[in-house]
């Protein structure tokens, strides 16, 4: 009617009144039953291209127009407290009875229109702070789960996140919604996680336009902290939604769970030392877990792939202003007037949550050098702050077995403490260049596949625990401590395990789908029989019996089922006998290995917030470090002493030469300087390297303090010089006591 007579003034107060009420708009676009399974399906935007005419019918049919009608008179009593209205009772627990296709239809047609869009606009500022007051002081929610409408229809409106809601309705709307108590949070999360990859995409970068305009547009630092800005505090809760809806949403696997063998420590009807000193141990709580996460019942872990990646949630302006020491500071005091963004640790990229566990660490290794002080002094114990291991480099894997096991038995807290490497008859002290290559040596020496511990594959250039090893228990509780300590003391190893390893670590089993990247060769022919058309019983003949070979190439015969060389694979059992094939492989055939693997990383980490923080591939991040590569990032941090600047003549002859070697030599380069052949968390721009002078042109090659990553460089005479005494010093390198 508007458009026929060219004045949409109407249609336009009607919008500004429902659209400002709270009480009209949970009324509006009601369904008169629930949505069908098909429905719920048909949210994902396949079913769009409605015809014009529906469309129009839609567009005039908001309940709210219609203000006697039988169903709006019900919705009123149901908010008055009343309990009458049917749906209520029908509804699932992600569905609503909101009208979502007549709710888009209604947003298509009108938000073309310059005035119409500004009569939204306006209600939602009119809107907001009501909401709030309602969700803060009135419990409505509590009342009426229908107030939940109320979000569902305003974060439809695809103009969300145009400049003209940025500055003051989207800020006040996003503070509303993030008073939404955890059920109706959760509901919204399970509604959300039917959406289209394409829709959630835009409900994430409607949050994220807010958080980064917010933090552009403001100067925030150490006075004037980002976690004070209610506003950016607001979306950030309100994306945790949309981020566990985008989990739900995606390929989820909530079964194949590793059993935790952790024994819970005993309870002592003494105090302890500890908490007399109010330092009482904090696993006693258990690991913290987002309360959105309990309330549906999912893990991250549990999401194979989402809706749309996990980066696109991390926010790069927020971390590049977030102060980290503060921020930890109020996760770990947990108050309500002061929000971290580590309890929503996906707005983190990895290198802001690696500072916030290097805070947690260092804090923790503070708590036990100071509780020893505590007991020497209380008990006359001997002064022994931190973690000392003194070993013989001949013998590294021996010595260093039998320190951790007794430590471990007698005080696994000592793990804790801050580690120091000493090698015996060597100069150097540990300032973390000693502990660097204590840990490469354990690591080659373990992983050396003459030893038997681990299976080397050379095509995908990973190592795997060998089912038939000799090697007792105690040995893969040690690489699991070494890989706990080298996060604990933020080391990077250079491990190379398949990504099923860190989903293990982090309680997942080991899957069908997991072989892909472990055993590719045997996940192409299981997948082959999955997908073979002819008769899989008559044309392959294999049964429920698999064979192995062991370390000596020893054929292993294994029944997947009993009796399983009498039990033949057809088309019906196929996929039992993939799962159940996988299953032994990643999980059965090395289940003793693993348990002592795990037992020994729990050993480190298990009171840190690493689960919480980190995903397997970022927990890979932190052990492995990057294999990415850039030297032309390293140029650019690199700070120069004795007499080197960035513009001397050796000083570019040397980046010359350095950007003109292979990958190999620039490798050797970088365990040269540093004491690893990675990159840290952030790449090779995070790394702090130091060329300094050592003296005028001489035959003596270049030498490296890799504690301090420093490399000290004489000034050679000619490019060519420096180009071969480096080549020499990178290739024969090795050990203390060298300068």
């Amino acid at each position: 009617i508007c458009g026929e007579k060219e004045d949409y003034s109407p249609l336009i107060r009607v919008i500004g009144r429902v659209f400002s009420s709270a009480e009209s708009l949970v009324q509006s676009f009601r369904r008169s039953k629930p949505h069908t399974k098909e429905e719920l399906k048909s949210l994902q935007g396949k079913d769009e291209d409605k015809d014009e005419d529906e469309k129009e019918a839609a567009a005039c049919s908001t309940t709210a127009m219609e203000e006697d009608s039988p169903a709006s008179s019900s919705s009123s009593r149901l908010g008055e407290g009343s309990s009458g209205d049917n749906d209520v009772q029908k509804l699932g627990p992600d569905e609503v009875s909101v009208d979502i296709e007549a709710v888009r239809r209604v947003y298509e047609r009108l938000l073309s229109n310059e005035k119409i869009e500004a009569a939204f606009l306006n209600a939602l500022v009119y809107l907001s702070p009501n909401v709030e007051c309602d969700l803060t002081y009135h419990n409505v929610y509590s009342r009426d789960p229908n107030y939940l409408n109320l979000f569902v229809i305003v974060m439809e409106n695809s103009n969300l996140h145009s400049p003209e809601y940025l500055e003051i309705a989207l800020p006040q709307f996003c503070k509303a919604m993030s008073k939404l108590p955890l059920a109706a949070q959760a509901k919204l999360a399970r509604l959300w996680s039917h959406y289209s990859a394409k829709q959630i995409r835009r409900t994430v970068e409607t949050f994220q336009q807010l958080i980064t305009y917010k933090v552009i547009s403001n100067e925030f630092n150490s006075r004037n902290l980002v976690n004070d800005d209610d506003a950016v505090v607001a979306a950030t809760k309100c994306l945790k939604v949309v981020y566990y809806a985008n989990v739900l949403g995606g390929d989820l696997d909530r079964e194949h769970n590793e059993e935790e063998d952790e024994e819970p420590i005993p309870e002592s009807s003494e105090l302890t030392l500890q908490e007399l000193l109010g330092e009482e141990r904090r696993n006693k709580k258990g690991p913290r877990v987002d309360p959105l996460e309990t309330e549906l019942g999912i893990r991250t872990n549990d999401c194979r792939r989402p809706l749309i990646s996990f980066e696109e949630f991390v926010n790069e302006p927020l971390n590049e202003v977030l102060e980290m020491d503060k921020d930890y500071t109020f996760f770990k005091v947990e108050t309500e007037n002061k929000f971290s963004f580590m309890t929503c640790p996906f707005i983190l990229n990895a290198v802001t949550k690696n500072l916030g566990l290097y805070y947690d660490n260092r804090i923790r290794m503070y708590s036990e050098r100071r509780i020893t002080v505590l007991y020497s002094l209380v008990q006359g114990q001997q002064l022994n702050p931190y973690l000392r291991l003194k070993v013989r480099r001949d013998h590294i894997i021996d010595d260093a077995l039998v320190r951790l096991e007794m430590i471990a038995m007698e005080n696994p807290a000592d793990l804790k403490k801050q580690l120091y490497v000493e090698f015996e008859g060597e100069q150097g002290v540990d300032e973390g260049g000693v502990s660097k290559e204590f840990f490469q040596l354990v690591v080659e020496e373990i992983f050396n596949p003459d030893i038997g511990m681990f299976t080397y594959d050379e095509r995908t250039k990973l190592f795997w625990f060998n089912p038939s090893s000799f090697e007792n228990e105690g040995q893969y509780t040690l690489i699991g401590i070494v890989l706990g300590l080298a996060i604990y003391n933020n080391c990077i190893l250079d491990v190379h395990f398949p990504m099923v390893v860190y989903r293990k670590l982090m309680g997942k089993k080991g899957t069908f789908r997991d072989l892909a990247d472990a055993n590719p060769v045997l996940y192409q022919s299981l997948k082959e029989l999955l997908e073979y058309e002819g008769s899989v019983e008559e044309d392959m003949m294999i049964t429920f019996q698999i064979s192995q070979t062991d370390l000596f190439g020893n054929p292993l015969m294994y029944d997947l089922r009993e009796n399983g060389d009498k039990i033949p694979v057809t088309n019906e059992n196929r996929k039992e006998f993939v799962a159940q094939y996988a299953e032994y492989m990643l999980n059965k055939s090395v289940e003793k290995q693993f348990k002592a693997f795990r037992r020994g990383f729990h050993m480190v980490t298990n009171e840190s917030p690493l689960k919480y923080l980190f995903r397997p591939e970022e927990i890979e991040l932190l052990i492995c470090g990057s294999r990415n590569l850039d030297f032309l990032a390293l140029e650019e941090t690199t700070e120069y002493d004795g007499g080197y600047n960035r513009d001397s003549r050796i000083i570019k002859e040397f980046w010359e030469t350095l950007h003109s070697f292979g990958e190999e030599q620039k490798r050797l380069f970088l365990q040269f300087t540093t004491g690893t052949d990675r990159a840290p968390v952030g790449g090779l721009g995070k790394l702090k390297m130091i060329i300094a002078k050592n003296g005028p042109d001489t035959d003596r090659l270049p030498t490296s303090h890799t504690c301090f990553n420093v490399l000290l460089l004489p000034e050679y005479s000619s490019k060519e010089k420096l180009k071969e005494r480096l080549l020499k010093a990178i290739t024969y390198a090795k050990g203390f006591g060298m300068l």
